[in-house]
């Protein structure tokens, strides 16, 4: 027994072990991070609002598995198949909250939350999308193949509402097949062809012989009759090759309204060459256009089914149309040529949004160009529209909340008259409501702070929202009446709190997490100062042994008197050398310095482990980044690597200040915009950086892609000023230190292509003291943690040789 005994504890000892992590590796921190633990994702309520689902793997399985917890029991349990194939998904409420529709298998369920009760609407092999309740909820309203139906509630059958055919736009509309027709038979009088003398002759014919003229009268009259008896035919509508998107009824059921798509004629696409391929060749990706190729335009139309009439939604008056941006003041011929030709701008339509009445309906319109967004009144019986607010950039609109492009926006009506959007007028994201019919605008929120994922109440009657208003790198979720006044936090815990709230608004279900703490799933009621409960337990026992470092949160003024925040993660013993590195996160619009998880856990890791052999880490939100207002996110217009490296080469002053490190050791890496970054580090400021890793980075930004790319510097050929001085491969000669460069050979977004076209710049320069590591089966995010071993044991390698010399 005691020889047993002895066993056990020697084999309980041999586990303990096995779950402590003593020592951090670049092989364990990016091995599979399954051994860290899986945290919960895609949080879904139940339509009923009583229980919440979400994707977890607490048994380190091959695959995640779906969990469900009940707000009066918050153990996870999991889902059944059959409970599986019932949950509804995403869909569209009635004005009630009480019935749902969604779409599943290309087929069309109505849920009655109260009863339970599931009804199939449609059962066809076509797919049925998009459903939605007319005004008095008695219709549902759908597509089906690029068509508009109807299907009355009351069981009364289908009507299709529209009939867009690809005939080509503008040409003749051909008579629907199966149906009789006005065409005269052979040898009918009533044919008018023929040359002169012909149809001299016939008149002739008609005027001498009573015959002829009652024959003529018989037969006008049957056509006459015929056309009477025969039902209405739907109205045609050619749409040619475009591609036709928002189409959508007037809760009155008169308008329908739409868009097409023209695609560009001549836009060549990237082909990214795959060569780990199953079949043993190589096989092409095709991948994308780049930036300055010509881009899809729209057009949106009022199809007016009383009168049986198509028009055009009416741009050409939009305040502003005309503007030219003020970068082409850099270029006289430019300004010259765009003055005498005066053309209007090319903008999209997103909408419109219907008031529940009918009355009113606003547009979103935007500028290809994304230097102007107009919220417009429209009046549906002409097409023309009415300003009820611009918001003017001049180097491009964005911000949380606000769309582009192909997005009008968080945007919705208060009431019938009252249309509320986001704008950053005031240098930051916030809530704007507008009466229509007078044009007076409110501002709800405001402060140096961001509203994001804002949505309204069931009841209208309360805006919910998230924002960082304690501070940009802690976010909370908040209610505010619809005619303003303080906002009310109703999430308690530092850190970052995704909130999706039960579809009865009494429970809020958070992904929440800190900086050093992976994401887990709580729920609470809608109650400010309501305790939050933990429902899931993720992190693994050996990811716990490791005291993980809560980087320390830190502001210094750059040189612009900004202040920039930072996260700094210190070693306890300082190499001797006082090394430091400098990480610099992607771009798009991205925030890293703040209290939550971070998406690049990875790195988080890897800053642990480089603090723990002796090196300051610090990690900017440098100018460009997310959380920070407007005047933040622009501050890299027509010149990145300007001000966003200026940050970085204050930051290591800050460094040398503040934490004694060696203005001669400091490194720099980072990914995507990060590899960008040290490029034009290395390149352009050589004696601040002795080394760096540019990972998937661009090197050149005209051959990035157009949506991006044009919003910051515009197009190539409009502006090439920004594009030289914004791209790497310019400055190629001015590499000192030693550079790594890492990238996917089947990166989709930044194209491997970019990196060997620097790599021969580098040849040509005679540069010796880079070396190039391409990964065969990686895109742009890596996945395989071989490939991320292998990266960062270079980078570390990197760092190891030249900073700790």
């Amino acid at each position: 027994m005691k020889k047993i005994f002895t066993l056990f504890l020697l084999s309980a000892t041999v586990v303990a072990s096995a779950q402590k992590l003593e020592k951090l590796t670049i092989e364990k921190i990016m091995s599979d991070p399954k051994w860290m633990g899986t945290s919960p994702d895609n949080i879904q309520w139940s339509d009923d609002g009583k229980k919440v689902y979400f994707n977890w793997n607490p048994e380190n399985a091959e695959h995640a598995a779906l969990y469900a917890i009940t707000t009066s029991n918050a153990k996870p349990q999991k889902v059944s198949v059959a409970e599986r194939k019932a949950i509804s998904g995403n869909g569209v409420w009635n004005q009630k909250h009480t019935v749902k529709l969604f779409e599943l298998n290309g087929d069309l369920f109505m849920s009655d939350i109260k009863s339970g009760k599931v009804t199939q609407l449609t059962s066809t092999v076509e797919r049925e999308s998009n459903p939605a309740f007319n005004s008095n909820e008695t219709q549902v309203v759908f597509m089906r193949n690029e068509n508009l139906y109807s299907i009355r509630l009351n069981g009364s059958g289908v009507t299709q509402l529209t009939n867009f055919t690809r005939m080509p736009a503008g040409s003749g509309m051909p008579v629907a097949s199966g149906r009789s027709s006005n065409r005269q038979s052979a040898g009918s009088t009533q044919n008018t062809g023929g040359n002169q003398q012909e149809q001299w002759l016939r008149k002739e014919q008609t005027d001498l012989f009573e015959v002829i003229r009652e024959k003529a009268s018989d037969e006008k009259f049957n056509a006459a009759e015929r056309k009477a008896l025969q039902p209405k035919r739907l109205k045609e509508i050619a749409i040619g090759d475009q591609s036709l998107s928002f189409v959508q009824l007037s809760p009155d059921n008169r308008y329908i309204t739409y868009r097409l798509i023209k695609s560009p004629d001549g836009a060549k696409i990237t082909q990214v060459p795959n060569y780990v391929t199953a079949s043993g060749f190589t096989e092409d990706i095709p991948n994308r256009t780049k930036v300055g190729a010509p881009q899809a335009t729209s057009q949106s139309y009022v199809f007016d089914r009383q009168r049986d009439t198509v028009y055009t939604i009416a741009t050409a008056n939009i305040p502003g149309i005309k503007d030219m941006p003020d970068y082409i003041k850099d270029y006289p011929k430019q300004q010259e040529a765009r003055t005498k030709t005066n053309d209007d701008r090319k903008v999209i339509v997103q909408g419109p949004y219907w008031s529940d009445d009918s009355k009113n309906a606003v547009a979103v319109v935007t500028a290809q160009d994304n230097k102007d967004r107009w919220i417009m009144k429209l009046n549906p019986l002409t097409g023309q529209m009415s300003l009820l607010d611009r918001q003017r950039d001049e180097a491009w609109i964005g911000g949380p909340g606000i769309g582009g492009s192909f997005s009008g926006g968080n945007v919705g009506w208060v009431d019938n008259t009252h249309f509320y959007f986001q704008s950053e007028a005031t240098g930051y994201s916030h809530i704007y409501v507008v009466d229509v019919m007078t044009g007076n605008k409110k501002q709800l929120t405001n402060g140096n702070w961001e509203v994001s994922n804002l949505q309204l109440s069931n009841d209208k009657k309360k805006f919910y929202f998230t924002g960082n208003i304690e501070h940009p790198g802690i976010s909370h979720f908040y209610r505010l009446p619809v005619t303003g006044g303080t906002p009310v936090k109703l999430t308690s815990m530092k850190g970052g709190n995704e909130v999706e709230l039960s579809p009865d608004e009494k429970w809020l279900a958070i992904r929440y997490s800190y900086s050093n703490k992976p994401w887990e799933l709580y729920i609470q009621p809608n109650k400010p100062g309501a305790k939050a409960m933990q429902v899931t337990h993720s992190i693994t026992a050996e990811f716990n042994s490791y005291p993980w470092r809560e980087p320390e949160m830190v502001t210094f003024k750059n040189r612009y008197g900004s202040n920039v925040y930072a996260r700094v993660y210190t070693p306890k013993i300082s190499d001797p050398a006082k090394p430091a590195v400098v990480f610099v996160h992607g771009a798009g619009y991205l925030q890293n310095v703040h209290y939550w998880w971070s998406s690049y856990f990875h790195e988080y890791m890897f800053h642990n482990l480089l603090a723990d052999n002796g090196y300051t880490v610090i990690d900017i939100d440098y100018t460009g980044s997310a959380g920070y207002g407007r005047n933040w996110r622009t501050g890299i217009y027509r010149h990145m690597g300007g001000k966003d490296l200026d940050d970085q080469v204050d930051g290591v002053k800050y460094l040398v200040e503040k934490y004694g490190v060696n203005p001669k050791h400091v490194g720099i890496y980072g990914g995507s915009y990060g590899g960008f970054m040290t490029l034009m580090g290395l390149f352009t400021q050589p004696d601040v950086f002795a080394a760096g890793a540019g990972l998937r980075s661009v090197t050149d930004w005209a051959h990035y892609n157009h949506g991006y790319t044009a919003n910051i510097l515009n197009e190539p050929y409009n502006d090439e000023k920004a594009y030289q001085q914004s791209s790497p491969i310019n400055f190629a000669n001015g590499l000192k230190g030693r550079l790594l460069m890492c990238h996917g050979m089947v990166d989709v977004n930044v194209n491997y292509q970019d990196i060997i076209r620097l790599t021969q710049k580098l040849i040509e320069l005679h540069k010796e003291n880079w070396e190039l590591a391409s990964y065969p089966v990686e895109d742009h995010g890596f996945v395989q943690p071989s490939s991320w071993t292998d990266e960062y044991k270079r980078i570390y390698k990197l760092f190891e040789e030249t900073l700790k010399k």
